[in-house]
């Protein structure tokens, strides 16, 4: 105890309570003080009941004793936070020499657990340079899930944690298994088993004792969670394969059986797992389904997102069966049915494996696909299809050269009359088109140009689209920076799913504001009155009579009005199109877009929605 405390207990001036509190404001002290940080006390004066501390946010303090003892908390010489204070360059030395020891030791002044956000906080600018820190921080959280020493989580919002006791490399492999509480969280765990397998050799019990908790964790979960199940079954049997030491239980479920049981569910759940994941799940297909299992494999391949794509067409290419992946895309094409993954992984081949699948149909069908999505309502789903439209510079040279002439004019007619890009866009794509087919400079020239047509829209749809502009301009996007800002917080932005996720949909609210502008702005409300019921126009009921006896009504509207439960029809519809102009008695052919086949109507009748 401080000698001038001493004195005054034992004068029975004080009690031992409050001396003892004292004596942790003693001078060379260290205490902690909520705004200022940690500080150390340089002097006081018990006399005036005044101490002087010099704090890491404010040097040279001075503060009412008693408003010391009630705002501070003392810190030990030892506690990180007082190093700071007195030991800094120590610090900052062993932040370039020992990054894990610099964490564990902070961990520990912080009870063995903290945020990343508190860890930085604690370290950037102070330690170490903040221009410095995120790099700094991608370095050491390698460092520190190779020492094993504390829990690294995968995602910014998760706390670190100090392993507890002097646990061995191997035991705290075992440990994060133990501690998971989710599947992708032990896959992630057994994964870096499998990576470090060279620890296990003396103790492959360890192993085995794990491979009967997955199984009761996968078979609970695969109703809910059946990619997670797959992944964490996936990752069971790469460890097993790789330590030839422990063996499945007998009564462990097989990957293979539950492929073949969820079959009708697979592409939902295989679409979020990594490229390695799907690999090893999709080399599983021919114990799963037999014969069958190249066949399965090409009807999920559409379905499964961009890493899916690339990887079942790299596993049917090896094993010899890609002229069945060929035949079932050109059959896609043809019927239009093709999606955006599946199309930019057909462009993206066109010179090497998709070279016998690319042709002037690939064209045809991205113009489809694109002019759908963009009348459609909900968010985009072809933004990256049209990215590489634009920034793939040789694609529509490529597409137009497997045309002849009249084909090339009709691809470049219709992509100049394509709502989806912008007219600055519009010529620079034509340009290209033009640059491959010379004889399709005619549609620029004047000659076959047509100016973007005038939409006749009803003014309740005119009135939605309106309302979402605002909501977009007003709400959406604010609140997409503000996410954005939030996100970028949280670590490497090359692993960041918040921020690229924030980012993705800044550029469809982006995309979205622009179509909606234009849309707007070539829209004319209506209310139909009036409708011309001579012929079919928009704004009129038809009575159609199909080739097989059926008999249907239909309403023509406008642009945005399209209601199958209602049977109304947008005029821009296939069918819609079809019958506009028709008088009672013609008949027109149009293709049932779920199955591709044709229909022949004979329009029966005609009278206005609105007299």
């Amino acid at each position: 105890m401080h000698p001038d405390l001493a004195k005054l207990l034992d004068a029975g001036r004080i009690n031992q309570a409050v001396a003892g509190r004292l004596d942790q404001l003693s001078p060379g002290k260290f205490c902690l003080h909520k705004a200022w940080g940690a500080g150390k006390i340089v002097e006081w004066d018990l006399p005036s009941k005044k101490v002087t501390i010099d704090f890491e946010q404010s040097s040279g303090q001075v503060m009412d004793l008693q408003f010391a003892i009630q705002r501070t908390e003392p810190l030990e010489p030892g506690d990180f936070r007082a190093k700071k204070v007195e030991q800094l360059e120590e610090l900052r030395a062993l932040a370039k020499s020992d990054p894990v020891g610099l964490v564990v030791h902070l961990l520990q002044s912080h009870g063995g657990i903290m945020s990343v956000d508190a860890l930085e906080k604690e370290l950037s600018g102070a330690v170490i340079p903040a221009n410095d820190f995120r790099k700094w921080w991608d370095s050491a959280k390698r460092a520190l899930r190779d020492s094993k020493r504390v829990v690294v989580p995968s995602r910014r919002t998760e706390p670190l944690a100090l392993r507890a006791g002097d646990m061995s490399p191997a035991d705290a492999l075992v440990s994060d298994f133990e501690q998971a509480r989710d599947l992708k969280t032990m896959s992630k765990a057994l994964e870096a088993i499998t990576l470090d397998l060279a620890l296990f050799k003396d103790d492959p019990s360890a192993l085995q004792r794990l491979l009967s908790g997955i199984n009761e964790s996968a078979a609970k979960s695969v109703r809910i969670n059946l990619g997670p199940a797959l992944e964490l079954l996936s990752a069971r049997d790469e460890l097993v394969a790789a330590f030839k030491g422990i063996e499945l239980p007998p009564e462990s479920l097989r990957l293979s059986d539950l492929l073949a049981s969820e079959e009708n569910r697979l592409s939902d759940a295989l679409t979020a797992l990594s490229s390695g994941r799907q690999r090893a799940i999709y080399e599983q297909f021919p114990a799963a389904f037999g014969d069958r299992w190249v066949d399965v494999l090409t009807s999920i391949f559409d379905k499964v997102g961009s890493r899916g794509v690339a990887e079942i067409a790299k596993l049917l290419e090896e094993k010899g069966h890609m002229k069945t992946l060929e035949a079932h895309l050109i059959s896609a094409l043809a019927r239009r049915s093709l999606g955006t993954d599946a199309l930019i992984w057909v462009c993206r081949e066109r010179n090497d494996t998709a070279s016998g699948i690319f042709s002037g149909e690939v064209g045809a069908c991205i113009l489809n696909l694109l002019e759908t999505d963009h009348l459609s309502d909900g968010p985009r789903k072809t933004t990256r299809l049209q990215t590489l439209l634009s920034e793939d510079k040789n694609l529509l040279g490529d597409i137009v050269g497997n045309m002849d002439v009249n084909e090339a004019r009709n691809f470049g007619r219709r992509l100049m009359e394509c709502p989806v890009f912008s007219d600055l866009d519009r010529k620079s794509l034509m340009a290209r088109v033009i640059k491959a087919k010379p004889e399709t400079g005619e549609l620029v020239s004047g000659h076959g140009a047509k100016k973007e047509q005038e939409l006749v829209v009803s003014w309740p749809s005119l009135e939605k689209k309106k309302a979402e502009l605002d909501d977009i301009i007003r709400n959406r996007i604010p609140q997409n920076t503000k996410d954005i800002s939030i996100a970028r917080e949280y670590g490497d932005l090359r692993e960041n799913f918040e921020y690229k996720s924030a980012k993705d949909h800044q550029k469809y609210l982006n995309n979205r504001k622009t179509e909606l502008q234009r849309d707007i702005s070539r829209a004319r409300g209506t209310d139909f009155k009036g409708s011309d019921a001579t012929a079919v126009n928009i704004g009129t009921v038809v009575t159609l009579k199909r080739e097989d006896g059926d008999i249907a009504t239909y309403t023509v509207l406008g642009a945005w009005d399209s209601d199958p439960e209602k049977r109304e029809l947008s005029y821009l519809s296939e069918l819609g199109a079809a019958l506009l102009n028709k008088k009672p008695g013609d008949t027109v052919q149009v293709r049932d877009q779920a199955t591709e086949v044709m229909h022949s109507y004979t329009i029966q009748s005609i009278a206005a929605v609105n007299p």
